[in-house]
């Protein structure tokens, strides 16, 4: 363990978590033996972007604790899967079957899909596979399983003794006719199999038991609260995983705030300590409204990669977790050149600056190398210059300002060279205004196409960007972003991109002077 690191650096938010997860334990490993992290899914669904989201910043916090601490840890990705089915999701198939499944735990569920053998079981299957094929290290629980198999009783034993404790700690966050019917334990029903919300009639901690009355034949019912005969409410159940596990860290989003509240409450109540906990903000649309699965709006994990790499996605996820962000397609771009820019700015670093890149929190210590300066914003707008069909049209191009760099040898610059041509065609075609030049913005264009071909053959980028800006200068635009914007809508279409000189530089001059012409010409 570093002292440096442990006393104040780095400042990086996933190193700010670790230690607080540090202080909690005081330096001594727990008594089972590690640190727990642990995420929660409702395999109601299949997994998105949040479950992405979630699963990559808490492992982010657990590698930094790794790096400031010899303990050994664990993630656990815990799935709600004895849960009541309490409505048919719409994207679902066989509707009607599943529709006479209403209200039974998930892994009680027919699997629409066939493949299962119940609709739990294939969504626990489908976040699995969607964890590994991220490459996260994780400890998969079923709380079917944990609750059939005893691993839960103890403590629901507890929670049997502290009955009145608990109901005092949630009755007054309920409505009327809520309070009138809530228990923490939820039967199982023996004649329908159904997961029922109804209040107890008896308490009866001395058999750890309770009892209830049938909703429809108004028979007294008396079940057991272990072996999976009950489960809890939620915010019991979770303050119960808490204690029955010993989690010592949790992150949840910033609408499970007041959940948060009460099942540290009832954590406490059973005699225990609440996990760490970091509180995120939520993803919102281009309209700056919440993102809603149900709405399908904002942005899926899908579409994320369909146009940028995961890396780009990790660097959004990445930044600043508790400020909102818009997640829509349009942050792509700027996510992944970001991303490109940490990566690049890696190597020179120090061990100390490295702790607060994120490349090193993406990449957990062990990021690719970066094999050319191309960025993607940079391959968007070659792509809008040439109308490339096929990422083969910009290795054209790639090859001529870099003759060592091959799809062979740099396999992710061919990769967001595929991306930035997918991009292109699906947002920036469909949005190109091109329009003529003031008379201004034609004189300058004019010139710079002498200045473009004055320049010597070994010329670079910056040379090509100084001559740019000589020619905005010289024909006094009053703010020169007015003149590389002009360059852009005039020549692309577009009213931005990145820097012109490298554009020329990987465009080719003849190319950028062929294309001023064209433009000049038609307007």
């Amino acid at each position: 363990m570093s002292a440096d690191i442990t006393n104040g650096m780095p400042k990086a938010w996933p190193f700010m978590e670790a230690r607080k997860v540090l202080q909690r334990l005081d330096g001594k490993l727990p008594a089972k033996g590690y640190v727990l992290f642990e995420t929660g899914y409702g395999p109601s669904g299949l997994p998105h972007i949040g479950t992405f989201g979630e699963v990559l910043r808490t492992t982010m916090v657990r590698r930094a604790f790794e790096t400031i601490s010899d303990m050994p840890t664990k993630l656990i990705a815990f799935s709600d899967d004895m849960d009541g089915l309490r409505k048919v999701p719409t994207n679902l198939p066989n509707q009607e079957l599943l529709k006479a499944h209403l209200h039974k735990p998930l892994t009680q569920v027919l699997d629409p899909f066939g493949t299962h053998a119940s609709f739990g079981e294939h969504n626990n299957a489908r976040l699995q596979s969607f964890l590994k094929d991220f490459g996260f290290e994780f400890e998969f629980r079923s709380s079917t399983a944990s609750y059939k198999s005893g691993l839960f009783d103890a403590v629901l034993m507890r929670i049997l003794e502290k009955y009145d404790e608990i109901m005092q700690i949630m009755l007054p966050t309920l409505g009327a006719d809520r309070q009138a019917t809530y228990s923490p334990f939820l039967p199982i029903c023996p004649r329908t199999g159904q997961v029922l919300q109804v209040p107890m009639v008896e308490i009866r901690p001395q058999d750890n038991s309770v009892v209830y009355r049938d909703p429809e034949t108004e028979v007294l019912v008396a079940v057991p609260v272990t072996g999976g005969a009950c489960k809890l409410q939620w915010k019991v159940d979770w303050a119960m995983r808490w204690v029955a596990l010993d989690v010592d860290y949790e992150m949840s989003g910033k609408d499970l705030i007041d959940s948060v509240k009460l099942s540290s409450r009832i954590c406490r109540a059973l005699g225990q300590r609440p996990p760490e906990n970091l509180t995120y903000e939520l993803f919102l649309d281009d309209q700056g409204q919440k993102i809603s699965k149900s709405k399908g709006n904002g942005l899926s994990l899908e579409e994320w990669l369909r146009y940028a790499p995961q890396e780009s996605l990790a660097m959004y996820m990445f930044q600043a977790p508790q400020r909102a962000k818009r997640l829509y397609f349009d942050v792509i771009p700027k996510a992944t050149d970001e991303y490109l820019t940490v990566l690049g700015n890696y190597a020179d670093e120090t061990e100390a600056q490295r702790l607060e890149n994120p490349v090193w929190h993406i990449h957990q210590g062990k990021p690719q190398q970066k094999t050319s300066n191309l960025s993607f914003s940079l391959l968007l707008n070659l792509a809008a210059a040439c109308n490339a069909e096929d990422k083969g049209v910009l290795w054209g191009f790639i090859n001529r300002y870099d003759s060592a760099l091959t799809p062979d040898n740099a396999p992710f610059l061919d990769h967001l060279a595929g991306f930035a041509v997918r991009y292109y065609h699906d947002f920036v075609v469909p949005e190109k205004a091109y329009r003529s030049p003031s008379e201004q913005e034609r004189l300058a264009m004019l010139d710079l196409i002498v200045a473009v071909e004055s320049l010597t053959a070994d010329a670079d980028a910056e040379a090509i960007q100084t001559a740019v800006f000589s020619v905005g200068k010289a024909h006094q635009f009053e703010n020169l972003r007015d003149w590389f914007k002009a360059l852009y809508e005039v020549l692309l279409g577009q009213s931005q991109g990145p820097r012109f000189g490298s554009f020329v530089a990987l465009y080719g001059r003849a190319e950028t002077v062929a294309l001023i012409r064209d433009k000049l010409s038609s307007a």
